[in-house]
């Protein structure tokens, strides 16, 4: 009798198995009708901008600006948009709000990621010191690079 209710066990967890996976694969279907037939290119990380959307990506040279570089890493590590949206004419309001609180160190400055000339950075921008010929070498590399593109291109940051 045992070996009788171990099989009708056995066909009833299979059973169930069985029911679970289909109702998986309607669910999935489910969503391909929901998002109109088609998945996304791809999917959003929640701690970086996909390549979507992105007009250019430059590399920035870790090697001659070493602590800027660390800088961009960390913050991107941590959450920070690896995107920037230039936003020139916004830039002394976003440094205004994103170095409001952290104080000025003798012989360093006050680096901030997103860049204060970024639409993301501002409030909530990560701060580091670092020494005064990194940052200002750093800042004429970028500005260098971003000179000709206008206001509103999205630049993707990758650190080489």
């Amino acid at each position: 009798m045992s070996k009788r209710r171990s099989r009708k066990s056995s066909r009833g967890n299979r059973r169930y198995i069985k029911q679970i996976v289909t109702l998986a694969g309607m669910v999935l279907i489910a969503l391909y009708a929901w998002a109109g037939g088609e998945w996304p290119q791809q999917f959003p990380s929640p701690f970086k901008a996909t390549d979507k959307g992105v007009d250019h990506t430059i590399t920035f040279p870790a090697d001659r600006y070493p602590e800027t570089a660390n800088h961009i890493r960390k913050s991107i590590e941590a959450g920070h948009s690896d995107v920037c949206t230039i936003d020139r004419k916004g830039a002394e309001g976003n440094r205004e709000l994103s170095l409001r609180g952290v104080p000025v160190k003798k012989g360093k400055d006050r680096d901030e990621w997103p860049m204060a000339m970024c639409a993301e950075g501002g409030t909530g921008a990560d701060i580091q010191y670092i020494t005064p010929k990194d940052n200002r070498g750093a800042g004429s590399w970028v500005g260098n690079q971003l000179s000709t593109y206008p206001d509103g291109t999205r630049v993707r940051f990758v650190v080489k």
